[in-house]
């Protein structure tokens, strides 16, 4: 497929880079030609100096020709008036980012009106995130699929779940509930694992079930299940906003620190039901006042990645409260995933997750679409959703029949609103939605978990 980026922030390298490995023919436009220059000295796109909204700048990319279009750069309005022209001279599908709240109740209206297939809002899709882990807070990372039917969580083995040197076969035994372990991190090794595959204390497990299972077997490691009752919310700008407007829809006690006064004076305004404290969220006297031990979670999310590093870091030791940290540059990962610092939330993965979903989608002539994608470990392996038509040649075979390519797991089958965690003498059939976890990358249809004969 051609794919036009506008703009090469962080967000439309990152997509880039993404695209263009999975062997898209990508072209970036930006106003700057210096991020165009550092920008392609190592990945294979065509890089275009000019304003996206031009349509002769457009027209040189290649529009005409052009599959999708993405506007990613700072500037909401340019973005959607990129996709306006866009589709006035072509016929491609159209992609914006949209970040101000201004917009978010009218994203319905704007999409429809202005013929934008997809509009993404980086920092609300960050909020529901965090929110999420919040109403699940033993979890470090939680992914949903089947409509949230099935989820993919992660957590961390300690040493009193008594799970070190125990094989994944051996605990149904112990732990008898309904999900199915799919992935296992320890240091810098990754592993979709078999049942003979031993745990060790501070693995990080990612179990696939429904919520309800999931639950049950947390509840059995002595793991909380309860949603957070109070949060404290470091940072109140864009992402500070919509997590503390959603987490006052779930009747939680929100507190903000933000050190900007006006902000502050915006927020009790915007917020009515949360408590906005003026002051700096890296000081420790501020901190103290502000109630940290009694806080039962602490959000950073400041716009500067070292300080919600430091602070997350600085409170591990010093509360209880679950721990989420908000991380912008994706240049961190490998210093971030050494940290004990919480969940750590990427709005640019995110972000990225999403329009690859839709990209994707968009490639399968057969039918069997991405419904849903997730970069999960440190972004080294993916989980997708598909969706499964007869045609398929997956379909009524059993699975321990099936010729996988390696390091890919079959974790959950919804047929009808039915959750199977599948074993070997079960079959995926027409009308099922299959979770799917591998380090195998760029999978576009269910077919593609078949490893190629001869």
């Amino acid at each position: 497929m051609r794919i036009i980026i506008i703009g090469c922030g962080k967000v439309g390298r990152a997509l880039a880079r993404q695209l263009s490995a999975e062997n898209h023919d990508i072209v970036i436009v930006d106003t700057q030609t210096r991020k165009l220059q550092e920008f392609n000295e190592d990945v294979d796109a065509i890089c275009l100096t000019g304003n996206g909204a031009s349509i002769g700048v457009l027209q040189e990319a290649g529009i005409e020709v052009t599959d999708v279009l993405i506007a990613v750069t700072g500037s909401d309005e340019l973005n959607l008036l990129c996709c306006l022209v866009a589709r006035r001279v072509s016929q491609c599908h159209t992609i914006a980012r949209v970040r101000n709240p201004v917009y978010q109740k009218d994203i319905s209206f704007i999409k429809e009106r202005m013929g934008i297939s997809m509009i993404i809002n980086p920092e609300y899709n960050t909020a529901i995130e965090i929110a999420r882990l919040l109403r699940f807070p033993s979890a470090l990372q939680i992914d949903n699929f089947a409509g949230g039917g099935v989820r993919i969580i992660k957590f961390k083995v300690l040493p009193e779940f008594k799970m070190d040197g125990v094989q994944i076969m051996d605990l149904p035994r112990r732990f008898p509930s309904k999900v199915l372990i799919c992935a296992v991190e320890r240091d810098d090794m990754i592993a979709i694992p078999s049942g003979k595959f031993a745990l060790k204390n501070n693995d990080l497990v990612s179990i696939v079930g429904s919520p309800e299972d999931c639950a049950t077997f947390f509840h059995q490691l002595g793991l909380s299940t309860q949603p957070v009752k109070n949060a404290l919310i470091v940072g109140g700008g864009t992402v500070g906003y919509y997590l503390a407007d959603k987490l006052l829809e779930y009747k939680m006690n929100v507190r903000i620190i933000e050190k900007d006064q006006s902000r502050c004076e915006a927020l009790c305004e915007l917020l009515p039901g949360a408590s906005i404290i003026h002051g700096e969220g890296s000081d420790k006297k501020v901190l103290l006042q502000s109630g940290i031990t009694a806080a039962e979670a602490i959000i950073s999310l400041t716009s500067v990645d070292e300080e919600n590093i430091f602070l997350s870091q600085y409170l591990k030791d010093r509360t209880n409260a679950k721990l989420v940290t908000k991380v912008t540059r994706i240049a961190f990962d490998s210093i971030i995933q050494k940290l004990d610092i919480g969940s750590v939330v990427y709005p640019k993965y995110l972000t990225a997750d999403s329009i690859l979903q839709y990209v994707r989608a968009l490639q399968n002539a057969v039918g069997n679409s991405v419904q849903t994608l997730c970069h999960i470990l440190n972004n080294r392996a993916e989980a997708l959703e598909f969706s499964v038509k007869s045609s398929s040649r997956v379909v009524d075979i059993p699975l321990y029949q099936l010729q996988l390519k390696k390091n890919l797991l079959v974790c959950s089958i919804n047929r009808g609103g039915k959750i199977i965690i599948p074993k070997g003498q079960d079959t995926i059939q027409a009308g099922d939605t299959v979770v799917i976890v591998t380090t195998q990358k760029a999978l576009q249809d269910i077919d593609d978990i078949l490893a190629r004969q001869g």
